[in-house]
């Protein structure tokens, strides 16, 4: 994308810490994408279910992304008006006195505090973390990971001054001032959901004082300026305002224009979430409960763990020695599409790292199904991409019986790019599937968040519909829709079968 010849008006930055990398994006105040940069980072796999990564590695990331967009625009430092950063949640990052890092962060995939969490589900109670927070006790939740820190580093967290989420770590490097939002205040399970008042019990348990953590602010609330020395990092000029941001699900929920009932957004990355957003009435325990980053507004999550990991995880075992140029994520898909509906008999579960909602089971792991001497590696290919939408399904329907029903999904984030993944969408989950004109993922709900904080959008819901122009829909075929409920089926019967073998093998993994 080369120069954009407007020098004059203004322009809002998003900035979104991911899993394996950071996305920087551009964009007018009607919502237009002018320019993005992006920045990858190592994702640190300790042993199984361990996973770290350093927090300075996001901020290096943050500065060559952010560069990368700005130059791409001219004038683009002097062009942003405002900015905000979503970051992906919940993580553990523990610092000193003087805002160091303690130690990498345990970020959200880390499982290794699940004899904490069932310490705190026996002894806090199960019902009760699950009345008070709105979450069901688990290894994703900060809390349970602030045990494990507790009982296994007490050097390390005796020397403790804050904790922070990634986006207020980021914040804190670019302004030196610390924050939080309410939808990472949520993912501590710390708090009372209803109230938004610190657990004492809660904090008791895990060892924690509630002045441990910044003061919880709106996503749009203006917490500082960039400094001079970010300026020096980034690229940005200082003095420009930035926001308390939020949850990268919950940014890409305003990207997709999901703030009523009924619309709910899918996005796909390392991981896949389904946003379902809600008013009040119960919350359903086999998924993550959240604030809406807009007021009055709460979010269901379905929440899985390693979609697109495992499309990964094949591209790099076994996928693309072969191709020297291109995506190769295009190219494995392409390949995928040359082998019909159901893969030629394979199902794949895609528990490569066991599996949030809503099974919430740590020892779940992948399965490929139904493999024969006959079997080609297109159809293993289209397998994993089926078996992320059967997971998707699975949420769908919980959320169904839970009384949230979908009509439509809009699909954002990396995962959207695919034409045959998409149209599988639709065909399994046997609703439209519906693509954004501007699909830059939570980058372009951080830039919303921006322009609220300095008074651009006044009514944020009529904005967002003002600026979502859906530029695609993809509609089930009634053929495919069939045939992929019988598989999906036999993709539900083939965990169940296996549930308890998934536990008894980690037992022997675990003794060896």
């Amino acid at each position: 994308m080369g120069p954009s010849d407007n020098t004059r008006e203004a322009l809002l930055l998003g900035v979104d810490v991911g899993t394996t990398g950071v996305k920087a994006a551009l964009f007018d105040l009607n919502g237009r994408l002018e320019s993005m940069g992006q920045a990858e980072y190592e994702v640190q796999h300790i042993r199984p279910a361990w996973v770290e990564q350093r927090p300075d590695d996001w901020w290096q990331a943050v500065g060559v992304a952010v560069r990368q967009a700005l130059q791409s625009v001219a004038n683009g430092s002097e062009r942003v008006a405002a900015m905000a950063v979503s970051s992906q949640a919940p993580s553990l990052i523990p610092l000193d006195q003087s805002g160091e890092p303690l130690r990498p962060a345990l970020i959200w995939m880390d499982r290794r505090a699940e004899a904490e969490a069932a310490h705190l589900a026996e002894t806090v109670g199960f019902e009760n973390i699950c009345r008070v927070t709105g979450n069901r006790p688990d290894a994703f939740y900060v809390a349970a990971k602030l045990l494990w820190y507790k009982n296994h580093e007490p050097e390390l967290f005796a020397r403790t001054a804050r904790f922070v989420q990634i986006n207020g770590y980021v914040n804190y490097r670019l302004t030196g001032a610390f924050s939080m939002d309410p939808v990472h205040a949520a993912l501590l399970q710390l708090r009372d959901y209803s109230t938004n008042e610190w657990s004492a019990e809660l904090c008791d348990a895990c060892g924690v004082d509630p002045r441990q953590f910044p003061d919880v602010a709106a996503c749009h609330h203006i917490i500082g300026e960039v400094t001079r020395q970010a300026a020096e990092a980034t690229g940005l000029r200082p003095g420009i305002p930035v926001m308390t941001g939020t949850v990268d699900g919950a940014a890409a929920a305003l990207e997709a224009g999901v703030t009523r009932p009924g619309v709910a957004a899918e996005m796909t990355g390392t991981s896949t979430v389904l946003l379902m957003p809600k008013t009040g009435g119960a919350r359903e325990p086999a998924f993550i409960n959240m604030p809406h980053a807009l007021p009055g507004l709460d979010l269901q999550l379905g929440a899985m763990v390693a979609s697109g990991a495992s499309l990964r995880w094949f591209r790099d075992e076994f996928g693309t020695a072969d191709v020297h140029d291109g995506d190769p994520y295009e190219h494995l898909t392409n390949e995928a599409s040359t082998v019909p509906a159901g893969s030629d008999g394979v199902i794949f579960l895609p528990y490569m790292m066991g599996e949030r909602s809503p099974l919430w089971h740590t020892n779940a792991r992948g399965v490929f199904f139904g493999l024969s001497l006959a079997t080609p590696r297109a159809a293993i290919v289209r397998s994993i991409l089926e078996g992320a939408v059967y997971a998707l399904r699975h949420n769908a329907e919980v959320a169904a019986r839970a009384g949230v029903p979908i009509h439509e999904v809009r699909s954002v984030g990396g995962g959207a790019k695919s034409d045959l993944w998409n149209q599988m969408k639709a065909d399994i989950l046997g609703i439209p599937i519906c693509l954004p004109e501007v699909s830059a993922g939570a980058p372009f709900g951080d830039a919303l968040l921006a322009g609220m904080g300095i008074g651009l959008y006044p009514d944020p819901d009529k904005s967002i519909r003002t600026m979502i122009r859906i530029r695609r829909q993809y509609e089930p075929v009634e053929e495919r829709r069939q045939l992929y409920g019988e598989f999906y089926q036999v993709f539900r019967r083939i965990y169940e079968h296996l549930r308890e073998d998934f536990d008894l093998a980690a037992q022997v993994t675990a003794s060896d």
